[in-house]
């Protein structure tokens, strides 16, 4: 191997152990990787940044404005309307549901897909009184096989066929996917309906009625006002209180300092924070008969008029994410006050406002509702209860779909390049209202622009300095003597195990030069390696990080690291079985 190669693996490397690690986020990681490979002289200066103006990096972008549009005419409302149930059975309901979320996936971002379907399915699970764990795994899973069937719906489908248009001139169009994504979305559904969800953990069913997760329970924070009845109490003096409101008193704060244990012997002092497990149905009542008040409201930051508490989901891109409150600054700098946390259930020890929020933290926030909108969108919340805040533009539903649809049909003709017309689109949203100019750069989701932008002069460079050949002749090495199709199988399983630990979006990156290296070094069409590669790394079932769908669902679903695999392993084993002679029909060598 060469110095450049040499330096090249071992940076990529440690790009695949940070990412793995999930200390840093991958954005950061990936941009400060190219730095360096910039620095040694691997990646050309003139090319430094490249992948911010490749067809891929602009197409991801487009399609997150267009999926804005189409959640703010009313499309999803419509179709729920028709979709959800909650008197529906169980497994019916999973089976609607998970059709519903594929067949959205293939025309928009399966992310934005499940952002827009999972507070349906939560409400459906609290109307019916069951545990929202066993329909949240099924609906991601869905809508990630559904974003396999176009190139829209995910973006390895995107980065694959860019990395086909630079090898054979050609990239694939929007419909290519459909063959096989179709039919592992179709298979792939049926078994998360019929099968997949009663694989998860049967504890977490509903007994009596009642969730044994309950998804409305948070650690929170609440003062002693100064004129409160429980000042001079012992804190143990106040559990028939705490339990007529149905809250659990968890601690004691005074001064920044947490007392030991629960604190049952201490007694309370004005200004003094009580920490208590509570949901927020029971919040209110509990705050009036212990006379305690929101911190933030305490402190006079919050504005006294219409404040309304919401439930939101920590992206993994969320600027939240790895952060506390009081480090964002959330209640100075927003004038929004940290409630409350909900991490599965778990309790912690750290102040709720000092605590370092996780991708998947359930937050309870408190403002007006001007300011609860705006927090959201800027710091990269899912709100997981709408509350009216979000004005859909029912009467321009049809005006969207039938742009889009336009769009959809020039570019899969020919008549226009698919990021020309997704431009037409979006600039037409906007000229229509459909989505306000102040959303057009919220709705993008930028760690993945940043991570994709600083990979593909990475892939690149790996591609340039022969380091794909090396990984080819390795892997057609280790399966000498077997058929194009057993190395086919070799790859798909290779690159599905990567995407279980690391970003599909990267994976698909790394992967598809290499796919082309290989096809060309058996002398075979590159076409199905391209597709196994697709396949592969859309379906990361294995783990909450594989995929930003798996990751959002983890906390409002309560689900453990284990829970995938039960669910997921069968399910992964189930695509490589099918795939593999699907490719071969569709795609032969």
């Amino acid at each position: 191997m060469t110095t450049d190669q040499i330096l090249l693996f071992i940076l990529l490397l440690l790009v695949f152990v940070f990412l793995i690690w999930g200390r840093w986020r991958y954005d950061l990681v990936a941009f400060v990787a190219l730095m360096i490979a910039l620095l040694l002289g691997l990646v050309p200066m003139d090319r430094a940044f490249s992948g911010f103006g490749h067809p891929a990096t602009v197409i991801i972008a487009l399609v997150l404005i267009v999926s804005r549009g189409l959640s703010n005419s009313g499309v999803i409302e419509l179709l729920a309307r028709y979709f959800v149930d909650s008197s529906r059975r169980l497994a019916a309901h999973i089976g609607m549901m998970s059709g519903l979320a594929a067949s959205l996936s293939a025309v928009m971002n399966n992310v934005a897909a499940l952002a827009l379907l999972m507070p349906l399915d939560l409400q459906a699970a609290r109307k019916s009184g069951r545990s929202p764990s066993l329909s949240l795994m099924p609906l991601s899973f869905a809508s990630i096989l559904g974003g396999m069937i176009t190139l829209i719906g995910t973006p390895p489908n995107i980065v694959v066929a860019e990395f086909r248009g630079d090898a054979l001139g050609e990239p694939y169009r929007m419909f290519d996917f459909a063959p096989v994504g179709l039919a592992c979305a179709i298979v792939g559904v049926a078994y998360v309906a019929l099968i997949g969800w009663r694989l998860l953990p049967g504890d977490r069913e509903t007994t009596d009625g009642e969730d044994r997760f309950e998804l409305s329970d948070y650690i929170v924070e609440a003062r002693v006002a100064d004129d409160s009845d429980i000042i001079g109490k012992r804190i143990r003096d106040l559990d028939e209180l705490a339990e007529r409101s149905d809250v659990e008193i968890i601690g004691l704060t005074r001064r920044g300092r947490r007392f030991p244990g629960l604190a049952r012997i201490a007694t309370v002092k004005a200004g003094d924070v009580i920490t208590l497990e509570a949901s927020p149905d029971s919040l209110e009542e509990a705050l009036g008969n212990l006379s305690l008040e929101y911190v933030g409201a305490a402190e006079g930051l919050l504005e006294d008029h219409d404040l309304i508490l919401q439930e939101a989901v920590v992206q993994e891109s969320s600027s939240l994410a790895g952060r506390s409150a009081i480090e964002t600054k959330l209640l100075y700098r927003y004038r929004v006050s940290l409630v409350g946390v909900s991490r599965q259930g778990r309790r912690f020890r750290e102040n709720v406002r000092k605590l370092t929020i996780r991708p998947g933290d359930v937050l309870l926030l408190l403002g007006s509702e001007e300011r609860l909108v705006d927090v959201t969108g800027r710091l990269g919340l899912l709100p997981l209860a709408d509350r009216g805040h979000r004005v859909i533009q029912r009467e321009k539903v049809w005006l969207a779909v039938g742009l889009f649809t336009a769009a959809i049909a020039a570019a899969s003709t020919g008549l226009a390049y698919l990021p020309v017309a997704l431009g037409c689109v979006v600039a037409a949203y906007v000229f229509f209202k459909i989505v306000p100019i102040r959303d057009v750069y919220n709705s993008i989701e930028w760690p993945v622009i940043v991570l994709l932008g600083s990979m593909i002069p990475l892939g690149s460079a790996l591609q340039e300095t022969g380091g794909t050949g090396l990984i080819a002749q390795a892997i057609v090495d280790i399966s000498a003597g077997f058929s194009p199709a057993m190395v086919l199988l070799l790859l798909i399983v290779v690159t599905m195990t990567l995407s279980d630990v690391m970003n599909n979006t990267a994976t698909a990156v790394i992967a598809a030069p290499i796919a082309i290296e290989i096809a060309t070094r058996l002398d075979v069409s590159p076409d199905p390696f391209l597709m196994g590669v697709a396949v592969a790394a859309s379906c990361a079932f294995l783990t909450p990080i594989g995929h930003k769908n798996n990751t959002l669902i983890m906390g409002p679903g309560g689900y453990q690291f284990g829970d995938y695999w039960r669910m997921g392993l069968p399910l992964e084993i189930l695509i490589i079985a099918l795939s593999v002679p699907t490719i071969l029909i569709v795609w032969p060598l």
